[in-house]
Parts: C-alpha cells; sequence; structure tokens
C-alpha cells in the first residue's frame, strides 16, 4: 500500500507538470486577427502592420481575417464565439465595442465588458468630413448652406449603421440643420469608391482611411475630430462655432472572455511591444494613424467613458430617446 500511494504521489506530480507544461505553450499554433471591417480600411492597414510585429515576437503565424458587416458587430460576434485559447483575437475599432450598442442595440449580440476581454488600445485617427476636391463647396459652412438649399442631395457615406461615420453624419445634422443623408457602406475601401465615382458627395471616416487621397488632391477635408500635424488647416467643430466636436476613432485589441492567463499575459505584452515599435510608427504617420498605446484597465475605462457620452448625445441630438 505504501508503493502504490508512494506511485499515485508520483502520478499526480507528473500530471500536474503536464499541465504546467501545457498551459505554457502559448502560442501553440497561428493567431488569427479579426478584422470586423473591409479590406483596405485604417483598421485592416493598422492590423496587417501589428500583426506582423507581434507574429515576430510570439514566434507564430499571425493571419488577419476581414469580417465586415454590421458595423463591426459581425466581426466581434464572431470573436466572442471562438474558441477561448487565445489564438482568435479582435482588432475593432471603438464603434464595434461602444457606438453600435448604443445607436443600434438589437443588431449586438454581445456585451463588450462582459464578453470581450481588453488586450490593449493600439492608435488613434481623428474622424473626417470629406468631399472631392471638385465639389462646389470649399469649405464646411458652405456645404452646410448648400445641403440645407438641396434638400436630400448631398448624400454622405460611412463605414455602416451604428459606425462612429454613422454617428458623425447624424451630429453634424443635428447641430447644423444640414439635412445630410447618411449611407452606409460596409468599410471605409467601399465608401471611398463610391465617393470617387460620384455616387455620393462626401464621406465621414477615419483619417486614416482618406489621407493618401486628401494628399493626392482628389479629396478635399472640411472639418475633422481633431487636428491632426499633417493636416493642420483642417478645422473641428468647435473651432468652427459649433458646441460639440465630432468623434473620433481608436483600434484596440480584445480577446473572448475567459482565455487562459498565461495567454492573455502573452498576447498583452507583444500587443504593447508591437505598438511602441518605431517601425509601426514609420508605417502609420504616413496613412494618419498615430500609435497610441493604452492597458487594458485604461482601455476598460474609456470603453465605459465613452458609451456613457455616446448615449448622453444621441439623447441631447434626439438620435435615441
Amino acid at each position: 500500500m505504501k508503493r502504490f500511494a508512494q506511485r499515485m504521489v508520483l502520478a499526480c506530480a507528473l500530471i500536474g507538470l503536464l499541465a504546467v507544461a501545457q498551459a505554457q505553450t502559448f502560442p501553440a499554433g497561428p493567431i488569427s486577427i479579426v478584422v470586423p471591417l473591409a479590406p483596405g480600411d485604417a483598421a485592416d492597414v493598422t492590423a496587417r502592420a501589428l500583426g506582423e510585429e507581434i507574429s515576430r515576437l510570439l514566434k507564430t503565424p499571425v493571419l488577419a481575417i476581414n469580417r465586415p458587416g454590421a458595423g463591426g458587430a459581425v466581426g466581434a460576434n464572431s470573436v466572442v464565439q471562438a474558441r477561448k485559447d487565445g489564438h482568435t483575437i479582435l482588432f475593432a475599432p471603438n464603434n464595434a465595442l461602444t457606438f453600435r450598442a448604443v445607436l443600434d442595440p438589437q443588431s449586438v449580440t454581445y456585451d463588450t465588458l462582459r464578453d470581450l476581454m481588453p488586450l490593449g488600445v493600439a492608435s488613434r485617427t481623428p474622424s473626417m468630413l470629406v468631399v472631392r476636391s471638385n465639389a462646389p463647396y470649399g469649405n464646411f459652412a458652405a456645404l452646410i448652406e448648400y445641403s440645407k438649399k438641396n434638400p436630400g442631395q448631398v448624400r454622405v457615406g460611412h463605414a455602416g449603421a451604428g459606425s462612429v461615420g454613422d454617428f458623425c453624419v447624424q451630429l453634424i445634422n443635428a447641430l447644423t440643420g444640414a439635412g445630410l443623408v447618411p449611407v452606409p457602406y460596409t468599410g471605409a475601401a467601399p465608401a471611398i469608391a463610391a465617393l470617387r465615382g460620384e455616387h455620393i458627395e462626401g464621406v465621414v471616416l477615419a483619417l486614416g482611411a482618406v489621407s493618401t487621397h486628401i494628399k493626392s488632391g482628389a479629396f478635399r477635408g472640411l472639418v475633422a475630430s481633431s487636428r491632426f500635424p499633417e493636416f493642420a488647416d483642417i478645422p473641428t467643430m468647435r473651432e468652427l462655432g459649433y458646441r460639440e466636436d465630432l468623434f473620433g476613432i481608436w483600434f484596440s485589441f480584445l480577446a473572448p472572455a475567459g482565455i487562459p492567463e498565461d495567454a492573455r499575459k502573452a498576447l498583452v505584452d507583444a500587443i504593447e511591444q508591437a505598438v511602441k515599435a518605431p517601425a509601426i510608427a514609420a508605417r502609420l504617420m504616413p496613412l494618419g494613424i498615430l500609435q497610441s498605446y493604452a492597458a487594458p484597465e485604461q482601455m476598460t475605462a474609456e470603453i465605459r467613458d465613452e458609451l456613457g457620452r455616446v448615449s448622453e448625445m444621441a439623447r441631447k441630438t434626439g438620435l435615441i430617446k
């Protein structure tokens, strides 16, 4: 019996060691980054750049997968439902985490703070209203006046119902009475294609999605959520005399709630290093995207704060009751 007991103790110890060893093998295979917008969006470009750096740090392939739809809710929901092993993570703009839940709650099947685990904020970019350079309005005031005189004729695209751009178009209407017609797309790239093809008159998108078109002279920026060094001549709403500014866009990493602690720690560490890498800044800055790391705890606080501010402003402007 004594020898049997010793063997049992040894067996339990070996099982425990095996469990520890298995728990420390993350990553055990490729990591998928779900981008809930169309290819070519600022989120897509940023995710792929950061994915390359995370791949190098974790020594495993990192693949970006585009799952657009419902203002980011389709991609976010797919991550919520993914295996809780850390090998499927989300790279989402804030609209999928906050705006969508306020503006179109019936389309959101997840609770951001309950079902998703923050891994860190990665980057930020202003929202910007842009038009074609040959448009008959040279500034924001002229656009508003034109739209009021030509009801229903100024269509403004955005990256989907419940997106930051959607909210910004509605906010502009509430503050100015312009009557801009919001037109949803599945992401920035198709909205930009529609503007270039003269199917719509403007777009409100992340600066990162439109910066190259402004630089080329194809588009003209009229108003932004905040000043950006390379486009310092484009004003904000408050600078133009309105009581509210547009909301900006930030991108962050999240995982399904409940992933193992070793996976969470490995991902958080790799994401912080990737975001802070000088090479990443050099790639993103020309696209109108700023590195802006925030730890998971700060990210959670920002989500809570933005949910409150969006809800309050949506009620004030009559977007929700």
